[in-house]
């Protein structure tokens, strides 16, 4: 499978702003963010020309993949699955992102990033309803439950992810049970429950010419 193996820094220096793809060092002194904010490049530092509109959509389907940490088959294949449903093609576009077991692991804050959610869940670190699952694309449906396998509790990125998780994730369609590293999908996100700041109609206006 295809991966990107440079570094994510770059990824959050071209969107301009930053993503949290590495979790807890975006948030220190270490994001090299904080010093090098310019496009990267040898041409990142020099005066830009006006984006386009093409420009505007292009860059918010690259901010959406790259939070989510997918790629650009992947995404495609989830927007035409969104575009057959019924609704709005953007939303639909969104629930499904959100529903990948890779990203319910990191809401519910078992692992700090969502590159480390997609490793744990690789590395068959999670039961889902008992069942050892192992794709990270996997999506859940409400009334999953996720755990931390038993075997794996021990493990360092767990008792850290015990120390960080607060009480309430004020995420409406989760709940946690945090001594038992277990978690409960309740329902489908509804677009202004997430909170993430995209434009997916951006996206719906890219993949519709």
């Amino acid at each position: 499978m295809a991966r990107y193996r440079d570094s994510v820094c770059k990824l959050c220096r071209r969107e301009g702003e930053k993503l949290f793809l590495k979790g807890n060092r975006c948030l220190s002194t270490k994001c090299s963010f904080e010093r090098k904010s310019y496009v990267p490049g040898q041409h990142g530092q020099t005066r830009r020309r006006r984006i386009s509109n093409y420009g505007l959509q292009l860059r918010e389907k690259q901010k959406i993949k790259r939070l989510y940490g997918v790629l650009e088959k992947q995404f495609r294949n989830y927007f035409k699955n969104a575009d057959k449903m019924k609704g709005e093609t953007g939303t639909n576009l969104m629930q499904f992102l959100e529903r990948r077991l890779d990203n319910v692991v990191f809401r519910l804050g078992f692992a700090p990033s969502h590159a480390a959610a997609r490793q744990l869940v690789t590395h068959r670190h999670f039961l889902v309803n008992g069942r050892i699952v192992n794709i990270p694309s996997f999506l859940v449906t409400p009334g999953d439950v996720i755990q931390v396998r038993d075997g794996s509790l021990k493990m360092e990125i767990f008792s850290d992810s015990i120390r960080r998780i607060k009480g309430d994730l004020n995420l409406p369609w989760l709940e946690i049970e945090k001594a038992k590293m277990k978690g409960t999908f309740i329902a489908v996100p509804e677009r202004d429950q997430m909170n993430i700041e995209v434009n997916e109609r951006l996206v719906v206006e890219l993949y519709s010419k």
